[in-house]
């Protein structure tokens, strides 16, 4: 026999008629998604966008410094294409310079008729190749002195020049481009002094007779002289 003990009896909560057993239970709280983003949220936005403003800033920076490298290194290609051309401009005139007694040489022969055969056909590659290296020569009679280019070896005066003039090229001149390797030497020329007065003098005279002549013509046009 089981014996029960007093005052132990199990109570039920008690439960409105009609109610289901779901209504009895508490209800849950509302999910922190479904209300206000919490502090901790925003605290994560502002971080993320401060460290994309130092990504970006970042980024410039090397932006520039790339740039900047990209320009140096064009600066240093023109400056060693520079160089290049110099130095090779440099040792061609200093080959060129060693060859222009040969090539006074063979002007010389050519001068005398002395240029033929196969002396000739020696020469005129010799020239050929001269010329493809980048040598000019240049002098010329008759061109006005120019102390740049042009070395005077001789002087002397000359009624029909109006200024200082080649008159005779003794050696002709060479240059690579703009680079003068050997000035031209040459005789000049000069106006004798006094010759610019003279001749002013000899226009002078021979402007008289034509004003008169002028003076003439426009009395008879007019009728002759006034008539006091």
């Amino acid at each position: 026999m089981t014996e029960e003990t007093p005052g132990f009896d199990e109570q039920q909560p008690d439960v409105p008629s009609g109610a289901t057993s779901d209504d009895a239970e508490p209800q849950a709280a509302p999910s922190p998604q479904e209300g206000a983003a919490p502090a901790g949220d925003t605290g994560q936005t502002a971080a993320l966008v401060a460290q994309l403003d130092q990504a970006r800033s970042a980024l410039g920076e090397r932006t520039a410094d790339l740039q900047r490298l990209q320009a140096e290194f064009q600066n240093y290609r023109r400056r060693v294409e520079r160089d290049r051309i110099a130095v090779r401009e440099i040792a061609a005139a200093n080959l060129l310079t060693e060859l222009l007694p040969v090539l006074d040489d063979i002007g010389r022969a050519r001068e005398h008729g002395e240029l033929v055969g196969g002396f000739k056909s020696v020469a005129e590659s010799l020239e050929n190749v001269a010329g493809k290296m980048g040598l000019q020569q240049f002098g010329k009679e008759g061109e006005p002195f120019d102390p740049t280019i042009h070395e005077a070896l001789m002087h002397s005066y000359a009624p029909d020049v109006t200024e200082t003039t080649c008159v005779a090229i003794l050696q002709p001149g060479y240059r690579i481009g703009e680079r003068t390797i050997r000035p031209a030497r040459v005789a000049v020329a000069e106006p004798q002094p006094g010759a610019q007065t003279v001749k002013s003098a000899d226009e002078a005279a021979a402007a008289e007779p034509a004003e008169a002549a002028a003076e003439q013509s426009d009395d008879k046009e007019s009728g002759g002289p006034d008539e006091g």
